[in-house]
């Protein structure tokens, strides 16, 4: 486990692995991808203004304001708000966070005409109201990405990682393929564009 991972009672919060911060070029080349294809979503739909749900340590949340776009953020981890508002300061980023859990927002004060939340459903008990909720703040557009399965899976176990957990990346307690997210995604929302960044599933939703 490494030595700097936040914990949320006993449990991983944040990013256990630093795949943004990392140096590998194979790594690098994905992460590229990912964020191409985020942002990429986040400028069709036209809006100025997003909330990131499950922001961890506001790495998206700070591309998102590179480009444009005012952004709030949230998650359940007081450890990594703190992390995602010191962040935020030192670059001199107008970006506001706060501290809760989905289940925990409110509608009138947490909706925004983009929401995000990326690398988040996989970690969530119960999907199916986080999602409920997440189309309640959602006013209309959702972006929403999970790790692509069993190709997560496959990866980890490629470079050695999470063998006794048959690759599964500690804390992550659902796991999709592609077409199984976007069958659950439809009982919530029209799913108006798919992509698959390796090795993500990210889909653009609309209410």
């Amino acid at each position: 486990m490494p030595s700097d991972l936040v914990l949320d009672n006993g449990n991983p919060a944040g990013n256990f692995y630093d795949k943004y911060g990392s140096s590998n070029p194979i790594v690098k080349q994905m992460m590229r991808g990912f964020f191409d294809t985020v942002i990429g979503f986040a400028r069709r739909t036209g809006v100025e203004s997003v909330h990131e749900v499950g922001c961890g340590e506001g790495h998206l949340s700070t591309l998102l304001h590179e480009n444009g776009f005012a952004v709030r953020g949230s998650d359940l981890s007081a450890d990594v708000i703190d992390i995602a508002t010191r962040n935020a300061a030192s670059q001199h980023q107008g970006i506001t966070y706060k501290i809760a859990g989905i289940e925990d927002l409110d509608v009138s004060s947490d909706g925004a005409p983009l929401v995000v939340c990326c690398e988040v459903l996989e970690h969530v008990e119960d999907p199916t109201a986080a999602l409920t909720k997440l189309t309640q703040l959602a006013s209309p557009y959702l972006l929403v990405s999970v790790p692509r399965e069993p190709l997560w899976r496959v990866l980890n176990l490629c470079r050695g990682r999470y063998i006794t957990a048959a690759g599964n990346t500690p804390g992550h307690i659902q796991h999709w393929s592609s077409s199984q997210f976007v069958n659950l995604l439809r009982q919530h929302v029209e799913v108006i564009d798919l992509a698959q960044p390796l090795p993500w599933t990210v889909a653009l939703c609309k209410q």
